[in-house]
């Protein structure tokens, strides 16, 4: 197997920078925090805030509770990916001494449940639900961007079947991406301190490139290499059709099967050989110096495209499961959503080099230490 081939299979799906080693040659060592302890949490609450009414407004959503554990035989779990590699932390529950047990699952996303609840609660199209959603991953490399405790704004919208395009998905995307950066404006407008030459402001707008494209512009890197290089470029973009195997025989990056469209054939809207209706939001991250990413979402599956994809990942036998069933009998609306990392996007506005700064959870010795040595002092 050649290196080239090696690197981009490595390079699919686990997060996480993977090495303790490599790590330290990564994390910065000219950082000095620009807020104090007290003040990067009120900033967090403030930018919060805004993002949560920011999203309820533009996209005509209104806030709900959301489960941290659900029914293992539900289906609703999110599996994140389709290789398997990542499983989520499952738990027996003996009530009534064993009689009425329950096997539970700690969510990874509520990618699912949310659909599910969007004909729970009776949203009409156009109508939708963000979530302040927590989560355990527990399979994660820890590193300065990756957490076992993940938080995110999980949001799903009632979509139409004509809403189903490329153009509809770049509209909630463009909204989206005013909110963050109307939330970096505020974070500097409550404390000037963040507005520092040394780490330019997002851009006005995205730019949209389909996984195809970045593969054009780089067909001999692995693919976090080729987002680096392209970040270069463009600061801010949203990479579509994650998930649909490119002409070099790989997905830009694993992605699960029974959630987001990332088979529909969409050259009769680009003019071009591309598939798929998601993506991601990625940032070059001044402080960090890398890639970053901020936001996963896309148009969700429909009867016809959960068999294609099951079936193209070798699933089909999940279409048992009470979630599968339901979208195969039209029995859930059809959508557009995602989720928004709040400890990423907090760390990239209040210009942190280490999400441990911004969340409070467990890190490894060796972590902690490492970032102590270089002035990063993460939250215990």
């Amino acid at each position: 197997m050649s290196m080239l081939i090696a690197d981009k299979k490595a390079d699919l799906a686990g997060p996480g920078i993977g090495d303790y080693r490599e790590l330290e040659k990564i994390l910065p060592d000219d950082y000095h925090s620009l807020l104090t302890p007290k003040e990067t949490q009120q900033a967090i609450f403030q930018v919060k805030r805004y993002i949560e009414d920011g999203l309820c407004r533009e996209l005509s959503l209104m806030m709900v509770e959301v489960p941290l554990i659900v029914d293992v035989e539900s289906g609703v779990n999110d599996m994140l990916d389709r290789d398997g590699s990542r499983t989520p932390v499952q738990f027996h529950i003996s009530n009534d001494r064993d009689v009425h047990p329950v096997d539970a699952q700690v969510v990874q996303a509520a990618t699912k449940w949310k659909r599910v609840a969007l004909k729970q609660l009776d949203c009409k199209i156009g109508e939708g639900i963000c979530t302040d959603m927590r989560a355990i991953r527990k399979d994660y490399f820890l590193d300065h961007d990756h957490s076992a405790y993940v938080d995110q704004w999980d949001w799903e919208r009632r979509i139409t079947v004509e809403q189903r395009n490329l153009d509809f998905l770049k509209l909630t995307v463009g909204k989206i991406w005013n909110v963050l950066v109307g939330a970096e404006k505020l974070g500097q407008s409550l404390f000037p301190q963040l507005k520092d030459s040394r780490f330019p402001n997002l851009p006005e707008k995205l730019t949209f490139l389909h996984a195809e494209e970045i593969l054009d512009m780089y067909p001999d890197l692995p693919r976090k290499q080729r987002e680096t290089e392209v970040l270069q470029k463009y600061p801010a973009i949203f990479i579509i059709g994650i998930g649909w195997p490119l002409k070099d025989g790989y997905p830009h990056e694993m992605r699960a099967a029974d959630y987001d469209d990332w088979i529909t054939d969409t050259r009769s809207q680009t003019g071009k050989t591309t598939h798929g209706l998601n993506g991601d939001i990625l940032v070059w991250n001044p402080v960090t110096r890398r890639r970053h990413e901020l936001s996963s979402m896309g148009i969700r599956v429909t009867a016809k495209t959960l068999k294609q994809q099951l079936a193209m990942s070798n699933q089909l036998g999940v279409l048992d499961l009470p979630y599968h069933r339901a979208i195969l009998a039209d029995l859930v609306p059809l959508s557009i959503g995602g989720g928004i990392g709040q400890s990423r996007t907090l760390m990239l506005l209040l210009r942190k080099a280490h999400l441990g700064e911004v969340s409070v959870t467990v890190w490894p010795k060796i972590l902690k230490e490492m970032c102590a040595r270089r002035n990063i002092f993460v939250l215990e």
